[in-house]
């Protein structure tokens, strides 16, 4: 694990602790925020046991008939409040559930997000991963079911997975317990910061496309200056997406969220300058 010495600290948590309070998770004993994510039948709910074993809960999230388990973990003196996302294919936000999931990474910011991906599946998992990854930056690939993976003759070289995709990548079989200590020292890292991440970004090759996105950008920068993925959002704006242009009005993808009369969002960010 290609580990960084940085100056930022256990005290400079990534994640929104107002946006965090919304979707009713206490944090107040927590050091970092973990969430959780990966499609349906990856080992999501065997890593969430192996990791929180007893101290767990579960509730709705907030508004929604969906399910929300959360626990808690100590690792070297410090608490982990681990959130498990509902399973998902995509964060496009087609689902409640892709909602919920996109929202929590997005507004929430954990301080990791933890994609857990079938080794037998990888390419139809990754999509998922990579769109994460567009999000975030703080990230860990958890590559489960190494060992069917194994059975069926298929190699994955996570040294190399993890240099394209800029983020550490940790094989397991989560049902026997391995890899959950290797798991704990990456989400470690990469919440202290001394995992110096690089996520794999894809850039558009319109030239077109690509100056609209940089115009959005640009103003995404000004008025969310602590904004980790100006990029990816403004792909959703381009894209249409009416929850994240009601995240601009409003304020929400700040860290503080502002009050929505505040500032009309025609001067926040010009839409129509790159849109028409």
């Amino acid at each position: 694990m290609p580990l960084e010495s940085t100056h930022a600290c256990h005290s400079c948590p990534a994640h929104s602790p107002a946006a965090l309070r919304r979707v009713g998770v206490d944090i107040s004993k927590a050091d970092f925020v973990v969430a959780l994510a990966g499609n349906p039948n990856t080992g999501k709910s065997t890593v969430f046991n192996a990791l929180t074993g007893l101290r767990q809960h579960v509730g709705n999230w907030p508004g929604k008939t969906v399910a929300r388990a959360e626990g808690g973990l100590t690792y070297n003196n410090k608490i982990y409040k681990l959130i498990d996302l509902p399973g998902t294919y995509s964060l496009l936000s087609t689902s409640v559930d892709e909602e919920i999931a996109r929202d929590f990474i997005l507004f929430g910011r954990p301080d990791v997000t933890i994609v857990l991906v079938d080794a037998t599946r990888l390419e139809r998992n990754l999509n998922l991963a990579l769109q994460i990854l567009e999000i975030t930056d703080r990230a860990v690939i958890a590559l489960n079911l190494i060992d069917e993976a194994t059975r069926h003759g298929i190699t994955v070289d996570d040294r190399h997975l993890a240099r394209k995709l800029g983020v550490p990548v940790v094989p397991m079989t989560a049902r026997r317990g391995q890899g959950v200590p290797e798991l704990l020292q990456a989400v470690e890292a990469v919440a202290t910061r001394s995992y110096a991440t690089h996520p794999h970004r894809i850039r558009q090759r319109d030239a077109q496309l690509e100056q609209a996105i940089q115009q959005l950008v640009a103003g995404l920068e000004r008025d969310f200056p602590d904004l980790p993925n100006a990029r990816w959002v403004a792909l959703r704006l381009l894209d249409g997406d009416t929850a994240i242009e009601e995240a601009v009005r409003t304020g929400a993808l700040g860290a503080q969220p502002r009050v929505a009369e505040s500032q009309p969002a025609a001067e926040m960010i010009p839409l129509e300058a790159v849109t028409a």
